[in-house]
């Protein structure tokens, strides 16, 4: 018997029965999916000179997070549910330095013929209403076992400096109040989301006129 993904038509074994096997399968994606941004970013400094990619960071989601969240959404705790429903059990972030770089990434990321993208929120053109901003990719990847093909979901977060930066103080408050911060902090943040969403077109704009200036030499 096999699963269908959420309306796509890659398909999954649902003979994955334990957390060992999940750990396994989905550390294995992970490891894929880091080689292959490894592999691009190098590329692109060799073609053109330049590294769109800042640093990047890979997580397996802790077992408790994935109960809570199952929970959350209405679903038993069985290893067939997190693997159908819970899509960024595997997370990698990749963080880059311009809003452009980020649009080239998931292009290159998309190209790859063994990359099939599921699904993508685009949190940077439509921000949250907390204002957070970032461009979100879930990705399914084949893992090669010994006596079958696995399809791994992997949700991608790309983002700048300035948006990881905004991001990661952001959680920190949520959590620390969990998430019933104070109003005034709400929109203070809010405020801190229009700032960095300048910022990052300033140094865009900026970047792109010594881009000019240099071509022209």
């Amino acid at each position: 018997m096999e699963l269908d993904l959420a309306g796509s038509n890659i398909r999954i074994s649902d003979d994955i029965k334990s957390w060992e096997e999940v750990n396994l399968l989905y550390n294995s994606a992970l490891k894929q999916i880091m080689t292959k941004i490894e592999i691009l970013n190098e590329e692109f400094q060799e073609v053109h000179r330049y590294n769109p990619i800042e640093h990047t960071k890979a997580r397996l989601k802790a077992p408790e997070s994935i109960v809570k969240k199952l929970k959350r959404n209405g679903y038993e705790s069985t290893i067939e549910n997190m693997v159908r429903y819970v899509n960024d059990i595997a997370g990698v972030r990749i963080i880059c330095s311009f809003t452009s770089d980020i649009y080239k990434i998931a292009e290159m990321i998309s190209n790859q013929k063994d990359i099939q993208v599921l699904t993508v929120k685009d949190y940077i053109m439509n921000p949250k209403p907390s204002g957070y901003r970032s461009y979100h990719m879930i990705v399914s990847l084949p893992v090669y076992l010994s006596d079958r093909i696995v399809n791994v979901k992997v949700e991608i977060q790309i983002r700048t400096v300035a948006m990881d930066f905004w991001a990661s103080l952001e959680h920190k408050i949520q959590y620390k109040f969990e998430g019933k911060a104070p109003a005034h902090i709400n929109s203070e943040l809010h405020e801190c989301a229009k700032m960095v969403a300048n910022l990052d077109a300033r140094m865009l704009s900026l970047n792109d006129e010594i881009q000019a200036i240099e071509n022209k030499k």
